[in-house]
């Protein structure tokens, strides 16, 4: 295969989403060779996929691409965000786009990326792409099925769900999400199944404004220790669920920041949560109309929606090890410092620290500038496994004391201990 650049790169970045328009800045920033590689025929990532009706899990100030505005939480307003920041940052000269990577390898001096266009070689390697990058729909029968099924990332056209029975699958995010499109479009009836649920904080206010980051941050800028902010959010979680009738979906075990995403709930599931139908249940069959679960119930069903995510796809790494990895929680555990692989060289994973709480350009920015450090010399990145969430305003805590390049005096945790403490909830955190 020939070359698609005749040099090599000191990083290649897969993926033109948030995460990669951000690496893409600041590597520029640090002076360093860089080029995006994305699939797609514009920039925007899984944004650029999603339905008009999805939306963020946080406020708007907390999505913003620092100074660059966010007109709204939904998904046109994401992509023209993402969009517009290219533009801000006259990134476009450095995005080859409708070029995806084919296969990646280690050679004993750098990184192989055949694309269709070509080869791109380079020193140091960023995976952009997300810890979510493929719908995931479990394997199951199907007989002369006349079921419609949608993934929550396919449901373009939430209006065919008015007056159908819908079968709503999945315990996360995506699965609530699709209950609410049940609700505000009129579905007949209206089945939930999930094997299990996570923790999400009930409320009667719409995610953009219940999904404020800003009180966890104050938490940790006010030095609460992981077990004490673990004791006061569950406090207020388990209130709720009581007061909202909820306790019979509440996971089994404790909500635990090290570990769990905290998102909003979603206001119309929970007026009309008495209404719904749950099993804990998964979907074994489909044959004709009619569904089978695995608790043994039965029903006709118009509509199937899918609410159970995303998998990893690393597939394209000739390393088997890194292949084989099919979530963000296994990917995780083979990283350090947050995002270093300990499965290659010279790797990098920021889209693991998206699965947490915080601020994700925000984050994906702290992460960007200290893999740029490592890069240029200028950080001391260790090898050793975190085991855990690195949150929001830890990440800072954490990298200060690997990366005195991106933290010099006056800009170490002190600085961004303030910036917590001091940005007003409704204005997006500078970029640093």
């Amino acid at each position: 295969m020939g070359r698609l650049i005749d040099r090599t790169l000191d990083v290649a970045i897969i993926g033109a989403g948030i995460a990669g328009v951000v690496h893409l800045h600041y590597a520029r920033q640090a002076g360093l060779d860089a080029l995006v590689l994305e699939r797609q025929e514009g920039v925007g990532g899984l944004w650029r996929q999603l339905p008009a009706w999805q939306d963020i899990q946080i406020s708007p100030p907390d999505w913003a691409l620092g100074d660059v505005p966010l007109q709204g939480p939904m998904q046109p307003d994401i992509r023209r965000n993402i969009e517009a920041w290219v533009a801000r940052y006259g990134l476009a000269d450095g995005i080859r786009t409708s070029c995806p990577v084919q296969h990646a390898r280690h050679t004993s001096a750098c990184w192989e990326l055949d694309t269709p266009h070509g080869t791109v070689r380079a020193r140091h390697l960023v995976v952009a792409s997300g810890g979510h990058n493929t719908p995931f729909v479990p394997p199951m029968a199907r007989t002369a099925s006349r079921v419609q099924e949608f993934h929550s990332g396919a449901l373009h056209d939430p209006g065919v769900l008015a007056g159908r029975d819908v079968l709503v699958v999945g315990g996360g995010a995506s699965a609530l999400d699709l209950i609410e499109q049940c609700l505000a479009h009129a579905a007949k009836r209206i089945v939930w199944a999930h094997r299990g649920t996570r923790w999400f904080m009930p409320t009667t206010k719409p995610k953009a404004v219940a999904g404020s980051v800003r009180p966890y941050a104050r938490m940790q800028a006010l030095g609460l220790t992981p077990d004490e902010q673990n004791a006061a959010i569950r406090a207020d979680m388990h209130a709720r669920y009581e007061r909202f009738g909820l306790l019979a979906i509440a996971p089994p075990r404790p909500f635990d920041v090290l570990h769990d995403q905290l998102m909003p709930g979603r206001a119309r599931m929970i007026a009309a949560f008495g209404s719904i139908e749950r099993h804990a249940a998964t979907v074994q069959a489909i044959e004709g109309r009619e569904v089978a679960l695995s608790d043994g119930a039965r029903f006709g069903t118009d509509v199937l929606l899918w609410g159970t995510g995303y998998a990893l796809d690393l597939r394209y790494f000739e390393a088997p090890r890194l292949a084989a990895l099919r979530s963000v929680n296994e990917l995780g555990a083979r990283c350090a410092c947050i995002f270093r692989s300990l499965d290659a060289p010279d790797l990098y994973f920021p889209g693991v620290g998206l699965d947490g709480i915080g601020a994700a350009p925000l984050a994906y920015a702290m992460l960007a500038r200290s893999i740029m450090s490592h890069i240029r010399g200028t950080a001391r990145l260790d090898m050793q496994a975190v085991g855990h969430k690195i949150n929001h305003f830890a990440i800072p805590r954490y990298l200060a004391q690997r990366d005195p390049g991106s933290y010099p005096e006056g800009r170490g945790w002190e600085w961004w201990r303030e910036l917590a403490l001091g940005t007003p909830d409704d204005r997006p955190y500078p970029l640093p």
